[in-house]
């Protein structure tokens, strides 16, 4: 039996890297958009999936010193983006949590891509879907334990296992 060529191993590794130099540009593209850095993109990102952090967290998260998270808080909470709050389990302790706003230009511009992508996983059997779920948070893993292993840290560390 013959096997289809696009289906080999080598050919789903060049769509898998044109997938992801797509969507980091893409990304990049959106933050640049709507007037903010790529770090400040990420944290705000970081906060609204995971929820309030300490600022020393949300620097080791983004890989950034301390002072370099510092600037970047003080221009998201300028801008409207995220706010600082007192640790409800230590109100000496500051956390940085997302606003819960959204630009709407933002909006629209993730809607561009959401609404494609949302109607192409419809399309999916629930089989394939949770093929893609078990590929997303395998693949997610993967990434989060390398960046560990990348900035010095043990992979054990990683805030996803």
């Amino acid at each position: 039996m013959m096997t289809d060529p696009a289906r080999t191993p080598e050919a789903l590794s060049v769509d898998y890297r044109h997938y992801l130099a797509s969507l980091v540009l893409f990304h990049l593209a959106a933050a640049d958009a709507v007037g903010l850095a790529g770090s400040d993109y990420q944290a705000v990102s970081i906060l609204d999936l995971d929820g309030p952090l300490t600022s020393g967290e949300l620097a080791r998260r983004l890989g950034l010193s301390t002072g370099a998270t510092t600037r970047l808080i003080d221009r998201l909470e300028a801008a409207g983006h995220v706010r600082r709050v007192a640790d409800p389990a230590d109100r000496r302790r500051v956390l940085v949590a997302h606003s819960g706003s959204v630009p709407p230009e933002l909006t629209r511009i993730l809607a561009s891509v959401r609404e494609p992508i949302g109607q192409l996983i419809g399309s999916f059997s629930v089989e394939q879907r949770e093929a893609l779920q078990r590929y997303f948070a395998g693949a997610g893993r993967a990434y989060q334990d390398a960046l560990e292993e990348l900035r010095g840290g043990s992979p054990a560390t990683s805030p996803r296992h």
